[in-house]
């Protein structure tokens, strides 16, 4: 490894770091949307929802506070501040839960973009060295040269590995994304028709 970053030249220390950063965030992001996953509750959702379409506000909100599940949060959030418009204070709930799951994302999607151009970067500066050594060797001599040459496009290859193997684990995180916002919109939407229905005068 040490030898690959030798031959890579100078820019290769920056695609150390890189990576080092984008293997860091991936290995967090993926501990996060595990133990959320875990934290999962279906039950204390539908709960919520059928205490807060009976009436029992305050029983929802206690509900909603005892849970982990990021769902019953940004509902509860919803419920906790009804002296503000239903929509916006969903949207804040909303807003609250989305915002731990895109942390890190920004990020990635910078490694992705950077590590080519950093690989490039270094392959440009490697090829200007070697064609410039042409001036200096003789024809009889042309490994100086291809060697050159071949150890410029190691930063590329690294470059080009550190974006690919980064993709990956970025648009899953971006899936995993949408579908908390999904899920959260599900039961917002369900709330606000539930609220509606404990507001009815009844007959």
């Amino acid at each position: 490894m040490f030898d690959l970053l030798t031959k890579g030249g100078p820019i290769m220390w920056p695609l150390l770091a890189t990576s080092l950063v984008a293997v860091s965030v991936v290995i967090e992001r993926i501990l996060f949307i595990l133990a959320e996953k875990s934290k999962r509750d279906p039950d204390a959702v539908e709960a919520v929802l059928k205490a807060a379409e009976e009436g029992r506000l305050t029983d929802a909100q206690q509900l909603a506070e005892r849970s982990r599940d990021f769902v019953v949060r940004a509902v509860g959030f919803a419920l906790q501040h009804d002296q503000e418009s239903f929509s916006n204070a969903m949207l804040r709930g909303a807003r609250r839960e989305l915002r731990r799951f895109s942390r890190g994302l920004s990020a990635l999607d910078t490694i992705v973009t950077l590590a080519p151009l950093l690989g490039l970067l270094g392959t440009v500066t490697g090829m200007i060295h070697a064609f410039g050594l042409l001036g200096t060797q003789t024809l009889d001599t042309p490994t100086a040269i291809t060697g050159g040459i071949a150890q410029a496009l190691i930063a590329t290859a690294f470059g080009l590995g550190i974006a690919i193997t980064a993709l990956i684990p970025f648009n899953y995180l971006n899936t995993q994304l949408e579908n908390a916002r999904e899920d959260i919109e599900e039961a917002a939407t369900r709330l606000e028709m539930a609220l509606k229905v404990s507001l009815q005068p009844s007959e």
